[in-house]
């Protein structure tokens, strides 16, 4: 029976005898498996900023979406068919633990190997996942977050199962790479530096920091004007000349589609040796709204919905 590195872990709480709002407090007290691909950029879904701003306790708790609720309700499914599977056994590790090594680093496992110095991890994903699974990919943030765990667990393996929803069952092997982990540490640490310092990280410019910024600031002062320094006016004079530049790729990308359009008149296909085409007819099911608000004007009303946000724009002062 393989040994596990004691010494390099520390329990903080039985995690079934706290609420999900302590949990979430113990959460924000160091960086998870789930965090730790967003810290490196390896998250589509989230940003460095947004992660930062979530820690300070800046922004709502998450609503629990149903992807969420599926995930947890189907673990032990998930678990039972990855046993199912390979002929091993798992069983319940209901501690978070924190590296002795690197304390910034906390680990909450889905499952831990019997007879193994190993863990599993337990994923449920859409059939609209893109990965190609079967073919032996693995998301990015998955493989990390396996790696955190190795990192806090001293695990030499983690062991991923992965069930596809009405697609199949996939099952993966990802072995402790010493090296990604003292890389991901130091990454961690550094982000887990800025948060003791309340030092934001760089901005940029994906959905879920903009989603950060539009929770945090909602409403605008309408009183309030500030004077910001030069460079920010360099950035803005660069953000206006990248938007001529957008709209000249669009013009030119729109002018292409209009010749290729003409070509293929009727046709429904079109082919050249390396690339293919399509123009065909979509239906769209929608509200006649104009309609409605004529004919039937108290029914509109009734109906009616308001959505307040705050739009962003830049223009050139007149001297």
């Amino acid at each position: 029976m393989a040994t596990k590195k004691a010494a390099c872990r520390e329990p903080v709480v039985n995690v079934t005898t706290i609420t999900r709002e302590k949990w979430l407090e113990y959460r924000r007290s160091g960086i998870g498996g789930s965090d730790a691909s967003t810290i490196v950029g390896l998250n589509p879904f989230s940003s460095p900023y947004y992660l930062f701003c979530d820690k300070m306790g800046a922004l709502p708790e998450k609503e629990d979406s149903e992807a969420m609720r599926q995930g947890r309700d189907l673990e032990q499914y998930v678990a039972e068919r990855w046993m199912e599977r390979t002929g091993k056994r798992v069983k319940r590790n209901n501690t978070m633990w924190r590296s002795t090594i690197w304390p910034w680093m906390l680990a909450d496992i889905d499952r831990e190997v019997v007879g193994e110095n190993a863990g599993l991890e337990c994923k449920t994903t859409s059939l609209y996942n893109k990965h190609d699974f079967a073919g032996g990919e693995i998301p990015l943030t998955y493989y990390v977050q396996c790696q955190h765990y190795m990192a806090v667990m001293g695990f030499e393996r983690m062991y991923l199962a992965v069930l596809v929803l009405n697609r199949g069952f996939y099952d993966f092997v990802i072995e402790r790479d010493e090296e990604e982990i003292k890389t991901l540490a130091a990454a961690e640490g550094e982000f887990w530096d800025r948060l003791v310092d309340e030092e934001p990280p760089p901005l940029d410019g994906s959905d879920a920091t903009q989603d950060a910024l539009k929770t945090m600031y909602p409403k605008e002062d309408d009183g309030l004007a500030l004077s910001l320094p030069a460079d920010v006016e360099n950035d803005l004079a660069q953000f206006m000349h990248l938007q001529e530049f957008i709209l000249d790729l669009q013009a030119e990308r729109d002018a292409i589609k209009a010749r290729t359009m003409a070509r293929m008149g009727q046709a429904a296909l079109a082919t050249t040796r390396k690339m293919a085409c399509s123009w065909v007819t979509r239906k769209r099911t929608g509200v006649d709204t104009a309609a409605l608000k004529r004919d039937c004007p108290e029914i509109y009303k009734k109906y009616l919905k308001t959505t307040e946000y705050r739009v962003f724009s830049v223009r050139e002062r007149k001297e």
